[in-house]
């Protein structure tokens, strides 16, 4: 389904150690890429960067001034370096719970791994932000969950002021 309502920008943004150093090929970025185009979000932004809570804040920060939507892929776990859910959170206006439960929700489906996972989303400025886990195979089952909602969300956090209801 393409979005026809309004024209959508987002940047893809990996967090990964060894991804920023050239240790591991990321294949979650552009898997998140793929799944955004099919749908006609335009992608502008696509960076990898290591694992450090204040570089991720800066970098969110930064992108989110350009963009009507940010995906993150990476850090979204338990390890002592994955801080993705706690800077997201710290450069959060609202957060938006329901995202994270829903894809966790799906995602026990699949795995009962999926209840460890701490992916964060909510609203900062006019941008949505989304946090995903760093694999293909769970960025293409979390992105997929929330696919046909994004749209709707954006116009909403843009002000579009039309009832909520189908």
């Amino acid at each position: 389904m393409r979005y026809k309502t309004m024209a959508i920008t987002a940047a893809v943004l990996t967090i990964s150690d060894k991804g920023s150093k050239g240790q591991r090929v990321d294949e979650g970025g552009p898997a998140v890429c793929s799944m955004l185009a099919a749908i006609g979000v335009e992608i502008l932004v696509t960076e990898i960067i290591p694992d450090d809570k204040e570089l991720i804040k800066t970098r969110l920060i930064a992108i989110c001034e350009r963009v009507d939507l940010v995906i993150t892929t990476g850090g979204t776990g338990l390890s002592p370096r994955d801080v993705t859910p706690d800077a997201t959170l710290e450069v959060l206006d609202k957060e938006i719970p329901g995202i994270g439960e829903a894809m966790r929700a799906e995602g026990l489906k699949m795995t009962s791994r999926s209840m460890l996972s701490r992916a964060a989303a909510g609203i900062r400025g006019s941008t949505l932000i989304v946090n995903l886990p760093g694999s293909v195979k769970a960025v293409r089952e979390n992105l997929s969950v929330i696919l046909d909602v994004l749209a709707h969300a954006i116009e909403k956090i843009k002000g579009e002021e039309s009832d909520c209801g189908r």
